[in-house]
Formats: structure tokens, C-alpha cells, sequence
């Protein structure tokens, strides 16, 4: 199925789905990923050239995935209780300061080790109450009917700067130092979140009272439990996301390095799953699957192969192909999930289910590469590898045995024009899954 009204043109050359917010936002992402990607790998080498090891550099990202975890759970309830624009300046203007410091530290040559954890933790702070914020904004800023085309283009934006910002960081850290690279994430925080002031939030649905943080908090884990499509798939990619994180993060550059022929060779490998989602956001941009949900779930089995093809392990050409069809395939997942969440959860909660996703996606990440040393010298490394690849089928077969995730239908109705630059109401209508036996609410949820 093809989107309908995928020509049609408003004010200023936009197609009508892209409105002010939604271009605003989307304009943000790529600003702040370009910078951020490079800035991953100038965190890296300043720690290294401040005389640190290893051990140091591990230290100093733990330093950021730490808060990030602690503090989601808040922002996301924050995020549903103030207006989420002034979140993410507030956020971006956190970002901006810990990373302006930490420049200006390393480009002074003063910098010390404690002082990078500590500017790399506020860091994670910030986006753990940037990240609901922006998602719940990103979703409360498009149409429905066209939905999942405007979530293609967004994701191909974020994804493509990836690529772009990870290449052109790693040319100005040889160039001019790491210092500068990290001086210019902080700018880019800055741009972005100047771009995110001018957000438009007049025509936004009126919030109810809260209940306190607490309260808020347990409202958005009963939108969660009370929809298995949305929690079941929380806890597949709680696993997924952890397995395939050990699998490339530890046992992939050691592979590379014995049998593929060293870095260059994996960096390209890396590089075909950055192109095989921006091939999969362009796809997303004309299918218009209509079971949402059994698509994106089909689409995660392909996430077995990677780790299948380093436990062989096969030769470098493969290993490239099975990384480009994994981007692909993963990019439709993501597709999917967005357009189930705009569907179905309550826009007033999609921030903190956002949050309790997000949690989801990382919580077990820093477990699995931890443990991923130790389990290779139980079993050995094409043990561990094969290991990854059944978890990764095995939990979505799974999925696929909940009925909401196999039943969950993308809704036709059709929105009325609305001005360009602004969100159109969300479509009124029936419930899109049914209800299960015990209950589950009106019809809404979402995951990963």
C-alpha cells in the first residue's frame, strides 16, 4: 500500500504533512546529530591524548549511560507535564554548557579525568530528559494519515547525519584536535535548541492536572502493562538491543581483526547498516503497510544475521550485505513503531511512554558488554555469537504470538486540511486492536 496525498504541496514548497513544528524539529535532530556523532568519538580521543587508557574511555561513557538511565523515568514524566518544547531547550542549553566546558578544557590541555566524568554524566542527564520530550514532540507534530511518512523522513534525517556526523568528526579530530570537535557539538546545541524556542504549541491539546511525579509516573505504566503489543515488545529489544550491542560493541572489532582483515574493513561494515537505513527510510516514505505492527516485528529477524555471520565467520563482502539488509529492515521496525505509537497512545502520555521504552531499549546494554568477556571464555566467541542470533529470532518469534502485535491495523481515516505549519487533531475513531480477554483499555500502546 502506497501513501495517498504523497504529491500534494503547501505554503512555502512543504508537502502538506510537513509543518512548521514538524520541520523545526526535524531540522533540530540533524543539527544536534551531526555534532553529537562526532563528538562520541572526540570524547574517546580526548580521554587518550589526556594521558588516559582504555580502561579511562569506558569510564568516562559509563559516565553518560548512568544518569541517562537513572533519569529517564523523570523526564519523561516532566516532559508530559510541562510544555515539552521548553524541556528540550532546557535540556539542549545543559548539553551546550557541559560540552562547551569540556572543549575548552581540552583544548586548554587541562583537562583530568574527573573532570570529563563529571561533564560527560550532565551530559547524560541532559538527554534523559531531552529524549521523551523530543519523542513525545516529534509524534504530537505530525497527521495522522500521514504519519509514518513524515516519521521515514524524520528517522532518514537523524540517521543520515549519523553517518555524516561520525565521518566528518573523525576528519576534524585529525585535522584540528578533539577539542574543537566537541566545541562544535556544543554550537550545534545551541542552534538546535534555538531552532526549538520557536516551537508552536498553541493548537496543542490542553493537559489535565497531574497527580505528582509519582502519580504521573504510575499512569504511564499502566499505558504501558495495560497494552501487551507495547510491553512485549519493551522486553524483546530490551534483549535485542543488549545482545547486538555485545555482538558489534566486543565481538565484532575482535573478529574483524583476526579474520576480516583489521578496522577498516568493520568501519565499512558499520557503514552499510548507516546506508541500509536511509535505503529503509525511503522505503518507509512509500509503503504504507496495514498491519503495522506484524511488518516492523517481521522486520527484526534480519537482526540475527550479523551476529550469525561473525560466528562463522564469513568473508568481509557478506558480512556488509547482511549489515546493509539489517539497516534496511531494522528502519522499517522503527517506522512502524513510531506510527503505532502516534496511533494509538494518548498524545498527554507519549512522553512517558516514551520513557519507559527508551529505559527499556538501554537498561540492559551496559550489562551485556560487560558480561560479554566473560561469557566468550565460557563458551567461546562462536558460541556466544550463535548465542546472540537465537535470542535475537527466538524473542521475536515470540512477539509474534501476541495477538495485538499480529492485529494492530493502520487507521484510514482522513484527516481534514489543517494549517501546514501546525498538528491537526488526531483522528477520532474505533479501537485499532481488539481488546484482549482481560481487558485492555480503549486501544492504544506502543515500543522500542
Amino acid at each position: 500500500m502506497t501513501d495517498r496525498g504523497a504529491g500534494r504541496v503547501g505554503r512555502g514548497g512543504r508537502p502538506t504533512w510537513a509543518g512548521r513544528n514538524y520541520t523545526l524539529l526535524t531540522a533540530a535532530a540533524v543539527i544536534t546529530g551531526l555534532g553529537n556523532f562526532g563528538a562520541l568519538i572526540a570524547a574517546a580521543f580526548a580521554v587518550l591524548a589526556s594521558g588516559g587508557d582504555g580502561t579511562d574511555v569506558g569510564l568516562v561513557a559509563a559516565a553518560r549511560t548512568v544518569p541517562l538511565v537513572v533519569f529517564l523515568l523523570v523526564g519523561g514524566a516532566v516532559a508530559d507535564r510541562l510544555p515539552r518544547h521548553r524541556v528540550m531547550v532546557a535540556a539542549n542549553a545543559l548539553n551546550c554548557l557541559s560540552q562547551g566546558v569540556f572543549a575548552a578544557l581540552v583544548i586548554s590541555g587541562s583537562a583530568e579525568l574527573w573532570q570529563m566524568v563529571l561533564l560527560s554524566a550532565l551530559g547524560g542527564v541532559g538527554h534523559a530528559f531531552f529524549a521523551p520530550a523530543a519523542e513525545g514532540m516529534v509524534l504530537s507534530s505530525v497527521r495522522g494519515e500521514q504519519a509514518g511518512r513524515a516519521f521515514a523522513v524524520f528517522r532518514m534525517g537523524v540517521n543520515g547525519a549519523s553517518i555524516g556526523g561520525a565521518a566528518l568528526g573523525g576528519a576534524l579530530i585529525a585535522a584540528v584536535g578533539p577539542g574543537w570537535v566537541l566545541a562544535l557539538d556544543a554550537a550545534a546545541f545551541a542552534v538546535a535548541g534555538a531552532l526549538r524556542a520557536f516551537l508552536d504549541l498553541t493548537d496543542m491539546p490542553a493537559r489535565e492536572p497531574g497527580g505528582g511525579l509519582l502519580g504521573d509516573l504510575r499512569d504511564g505504566w499502566r499505558e504501558v502493562v495495560g497494552r501487551p503489543w507495547l510491553w512485549a515488545i519493551v522486553l524483546q529489544f530490551s534483549v535485542v538491543n543488549a545482545v547486538v550491542a555485545a555482538a558489534e560493541a566486543v565481538y565484532g572489532p575482535q573478529v574483524a581483526e583476526e579474520h576480516l582483515g583489521g578496522a577498516r574493513p568493520w568501519g565499512v561494515a558499520l557503514a552499510s547498516f548507516g546506508a541500509g537505513t536511509v535505503l529503509g527510510g525511503l522505503l518507509m516514505t512509500r509503503w504504507r503497510p496495514r498491519r503495522v505492527l506484524l511488518a516492523g516485528t517481521l522486520c527484526v529477524f534480519p537482526l540475527a544475521l550479523p551476529s550469525a555471520a561473525l560466528a562463522v565467520p564469513v568473508p568481509v563482502g557478506w558480512l556488509i550485505a547482511a549489515m546493509f539488509v539489517t539497516g534496511v529492515t531494522l528502519e522499517v521496525f522503527g517506522v512502524t513503531w513510531m506510527t503505532a505509537l502516534h496511533q494509538e497512545v494518548p498524545e498527554d502520555k507519549f512522553s512517558r511512554v516514551s520513557a519507559y521504552d527508551w529505559l527499556g531499549s538501554i537498561a540492559l546494554v551496559p550489562v551485556a558488554t560487560a558480561a560479554a568477556g566473560p561469557v566468550e571464555g565460557l563458551v567461546g566467541r562462536p558460541a556466544a555469537l550463535w548465542g546472540c542470533s537465537i535470542l535475537v529470532a527466538l524473542l521475536t518469534a515470540a512477539v509474534l504470538c501476541v495477538p495485538d502485535v499480529r492485529n494492530l491495523t493502520r487507521r484510514e481515516t482522513v484527516v481534514a486540511s489543517a494549517p501546514p505549519g501546525e498538528p491537526a487533531d488526531r483522528p477520532e475513531g474505533q479501537p485499532t486492536v481488539k481488546a484482549p480477554s482481560g481487558g485492555s483499555g480503549e486501544g492504544a500502546a506502543s515500543a522500542s
